[in-house]
């Protein structure tokens, strides 16, 4: 299974934004990631009034694919900023402080777990974002009135954790990644969209400080 592609072509001097969602598993026949990640490529991102180029891509909940993938994903893209955006129970959006490298004892849509269960052998335990979340959490919650957002210190040690992980491990960018709640849990995939903006714009602005 390859990942699903939607690129929005925008002019920008620097590279591209990457943000990734996961397609369908288990009960959730409609990913909520995806369905936000998609409704932002319609949004745009701007950053000081300039429209920034975006490349999003769907990823399937398989290990195989998310270790075979993410590293050439990034070479392809070279993104300035990279974004991976998951599915949880939760009703708030959660911004998590770190990837885990072990403890990858759930099975992965095809009934699969990782070598070793874990993402990279000989890996530290947990790589940590390079950007300031406590700071980030804080203003975008006074930006974003709509969706409630709190930092989270565990990914889940499931596809959510693997694929930050991994991406923290290759990324020469910044790497973030956003849980969101299910579809109408309390929802919309637009409201979705503009607070993963909201929080995008943020995060360049991070970036040029």
């Amino acid at each position: 299974m390859s990942s699903e592609q939607l690129h929005v072509h925008v002019t920008e001097s620097k590279g591209p934004v990457l943000v990734t969602g996961f397609g369908p598993f288990g009960h959730h026949a409609i990913n909520a990631s995806w369905e936000a990640v998609k409704e932002l490529g319609k949004l745009g991102i701007e950053y000081k009034s300039k429209k920034v180029s975006l490349e999003t891509r769907q990823i399937p909940v398989v290990y195989s694919e998310v270790s075979s993938t993410v590293p050439g994903l990034h070479e392809e893209v070279n993104p300035r900023l990279c974004v991976h955006v998951g599915v949880s129970p939760y009703t708030v959006m959660k911004l998590e402080r770190c990837g885990r490298n072990n403890g990858y004892q759930m099975s992965d849509i095809y009934g699969r777990t990782p070598s070793s269960e874990c993402c990279v052998s000989g890996g530290p335990d947990a790589i940590t974002t390079r950007f300031d979340i406590d700071k980030v959490c804080q203003k975008l919650s006074l930006k974003q009135h709509d969706v409630k957002v709190k930092v989270s210190e565990d990914a889940g040690r499931y596809l959510c954790d693997f694929i930050y992980y991994t991406s923290l491990h290759t990324s020469k960018a910044p790497v973030l990644f956003v849980h969101v709640p299910e579809l109408g849990n309390p929802y919309s995939a637009s409201e979705l969209a503009h607070a993963l903006r909201d929080l995008i714009e943020l995060l360049l602005e991070e970036l040029n400080n």
